[in-house]
């Protein structure tokens, strides 16, 4: 299917004596010198297949108005979820073309917006992204991060709110951080990686280690800065922290992976700027997840799934906080999934505004404690996809978004609980009519028998000819929730290619709780894939598409997904996207953060787990005589320093030299983006052109001349 066009892919070199010999097995790795990102070898690989990459791409006669339509259809209005600090409102907002969304702020909630900071006067090319912010609890200081071309890696400003002077203080080696203030506004705490001796630029491939909570002072330098909490014996832990909202106790989450987490907490009354903190343990077993959500004195009230495999929400006495001495306030639901839980003051009553996922569906309920249900809020089917509103705040708001809402934001008053949520704003596409669409949900059978859902979405007027292109998403991995939420990019395949978005909720991920984890992950990962596979049978057997028009996309462990899933079943696809792939299992912990996926994948370090590991490690399962293979595109940036590009160099060397000569007709390809890491703080115009290539790939790889609108 697809060009008749011959790919000569370059010649680059293969060193067959590099391999690892890990419980008796000779585990070969010819390509392990790309994983130096600042090798001349790696640069002209790169370089090389630029070449071979760019060319097909300008095969498409539809490229630069593929770009003009994702460019008009990103041209409207996108707003945030407002929140409130101090007596000032704030809220992001995109104009449309903007590189990043400026944070605007007003007197009220209907008040005249000004600018308050606006990331895009940072760079020339919209590469510097806001990446997270906080103020001070009197929001008269706002702490805030920037990240560069797309790196994890966080530099730490503040800004004095009143005045808009940023103060002369930068901290680095900041990541994966809050920013926690002291009740007394004179600093907060942050995570940084001392130890790190390397660049902090994202283009290194050094292990994390060593994450560790500093307390900063304001209007003092970063080398002032105390070391406040730490595990030396644990080096891999990541330390996440969070202020009680009496001010009184810093709570802190150290977690080994990215599944479960210890509990300890101190007694900030004790706090001083020169010594570490003494923790007490509240869980200090890594077994379960554990979220702090609010208290009263010594009262904590927390979300946990420990011994409750959809969560439920329990308080502690901090004097007595033995485990069989913990109280249920909203118990484990057998079906439905409890997101997250805040909690609101109202008239000296105390309720907690809770999000459940049920099947797959987002619902949003008010719960007064010691009464349960007082209030649910009605929205259609799909996401609350942010949330804002502090305890004694009195009110909240919320944004909802699903396959076919951009964006909605709500306000809701608490003063008058039997009111409704008011529509505060709403974001409006350009040539865009919801009602030409339908979004399906199917429960479809796996391998085992296992009932998997599936949102189907297209226009009103499919015919299941069995022919339309269609991209199947997935991911299944770490408890993440893929849920019904809109992606103004997918506009240009449901409505001018005439194409079907199908999203498989597969196990591994979050939507039907911990056991949907735990069935697909480590030793179960398989469950995933056949899940996937079977996705793509449920597709074609009804009607949907068939496997020449069958597209399967997928980022980071969903990169892993499709890369796996097209070596076991070559036949069923006829095209991958793969963004970022995790795709040699053998060696993911060796670099950056790696070593915290073990929780999902296992260490492939013990026997077990390297066993299951090596059978669907997609750089090590290329199979090598088949008479059809998907068209294949890999995505990966410069500074992707989660997931680092060595995994998708690699794999794309490999397939080109077992299938490259085989099956000369099928593009094997690799798209290098510079300036630009794992996805985060992307500027619209790298989304834009992102998109435009691979919708350019997909209309020569599934042959869709018949199916595009043209301009």
């Amino acid at each position: 299917m697809g060009l008749l066009k011959k790919f000569v892919y370059p010649q680059v070199e293969r060193d067959d004596s590099c391999s690892d010999e890990l419980f008796g097995h000779v585990v070969p790795d010819p390509y392990r010198y790309l994983e130096d990102p600042k090798a001349e070898k790696t640069k002209k690989f790169i370089e090389m297949q630029n070449k071979v990459t760019e060319p097909y791409l300008d095969e498409c006669p539809h490229r630069k108005q593929i770009k003009q339509m994702l460019t008009e259809n990103q041209n409207y209005r996108k707003i945030g979820c407002p929140f409130k600090r101090g007596n000032k409102y704030y809220f992001f907002m995109n104009e449309g073309l903007q590189p990043q969304s400026v944070l605007y702020q007003q007197d009220s909630v209907d008040g005249d917006p000004i600018v308050f900071f606006d990331p895009n006067k940072l760079s020339d090319d919209g590469t510097v992204a806001l990446s997270q912010i906080s103020f001070s609890p009197d929001g008269e200081y706002l702490a805030y991060s920037l990240s560069f071309s797309g790196s994890d890696w966080q530099e730490i400003s503040i800004k004095k709110v009143s005045t808009g002077e940023v103060l002369g203080e930068t901290l680095k080696r900041a990541k994966f951080t809050t920013l926690e203030w002291t009740q007394d506004n004179k600093g907060f705490f942050y995570a940084q990686y001392p130890s790190h001796s390397g660049v902090v630029e994202g283009t290194e491939t050094e292990k994390n280690e060593n994450h560790s909570l500093y307390y900063h002072l304001l209007h003092t330098q970063q080398n002032e800065d105390v070391l406040k909490v730490n595990f030396p014996e644990n080096p891999r832990f990541n330390v996440g922290c969070e202020v009680s909202h009496d001010g009184k106790h810093l709570h802190v989450f150290p977690r080994d992976g990215c599944t479960d987490n210890e509990w300890f907490y101190c007694n900030l009354g004790d706090f001083n700027l020169k010594d570490k903190l003494t923790l007490k343990p509240l869980y200090d077993k890594m077994e379960a997840s554990f979220d702090y959500i609010s208290n009263n004195g010594d009262t904590v009230y927390f979300r946990t799934n420990l011994d409750a495999k959809n969560y439920r929400i329990v308080k502690l006495d901090l004097k007595n906080p033995a485990k069989e001495n913990w109280v249920d306030v909203i118990p484990n639901d057998p079906s439905d999934v409890l997101i997250w839980a805040e909690m609101y003051t109202v008239n000296g009553e105390d309720y907690l505004l809770v999000n459940y996922l049920r099947k797959v569906v987002y619902y949003l309920e008010l719960h007064k404690i010691g009464q349960g249900l007082v209030k649910r809020f009605e929205t259609p089917r799909g996401t609350i996809s942010k949330q804002s509103g502090r305890r004694n705040d009195g009110e909240f708001f919320f944004q909802f978004t699903s396959f076919l809402t951009p964006g909605q934001i709500f306000h809701f008053n608490l003063s008058n609980l039997n009111g409704e949520q008011r529509l505060l704003r709403e974001a409006k596409p350009k040539n865009f009519n919801s009602n030409e669409f339908v979004i399906e949900q199917v429960f479809y059978k796996s391998k085992d028998g296992t009932e998997v859902p599936m949102f189907i979405v297209h226009g009103k007027d499919l015919t299941k000819k069995g022919d339309n292109p269609c991209i199947l998403y997935g991911y299944g991995g770490f408890n993440i929730q893929i849920t019904s939420a809109f992606n103004v990019n997918r506009l240009v395949w449901l409505k001018d290619f005439k194409g079907i978005l199908a999203v498989a909720n597969i196990r591994g991920g979050g939507e039907l709780g911990q056991k949907w984890h735990d069935s697909g992950r480590q030793l179960n990962k398989q469950n995933g894939f056949d899940d996937f596979i079977a996705a793509g049978e449920y597709l074609i057997e009804n009607k949907y598409t068939n496997k020449d028009r069958l597209a399967i996309e997928g980022g980071s462990n969903g990169g892993l997904l499709v890369a796996a899933v097209s070596n076991q079943r070559p036949d069923l696809f006829g095209a991958t996207l793969c963004h970022v792939g995790v795709l040699d299992m053998i060696r993911f912990t060796q670099f950056t953060i790696g070593h915290a996926w073990t929780s999902d994948y296992g260490d492939p370090k013990e026997e077990k787990h390297f066993k299951n590991l090596i059978k669907y490690s997609p750089y090590h399962n290329i199979p090598s005589s088949v008479g059809r293979y998907p068209a294949t595109l890999l995505l990966t940036a410069d500074h992707d320093d989660r997931v680092i590009p060595a995994h998708s160099l690699k794999f794309i060397a490999e397939l080109q030299h077992k299938l490259g000569e085989k099956l000369p007709h099928t593009p094997l390809l690799i798209r290098v983006d510079t300036k630009a890491g794992h996805g985060a703080g992307r500027p619209i115009s790298k989304v834009i052109d992102e998109n435009a290539d691979m919708y350019s790939f997909l209309y020569n790889a599934l042959d869709l001349k018949g199916f595009f609108s043209a301009l």
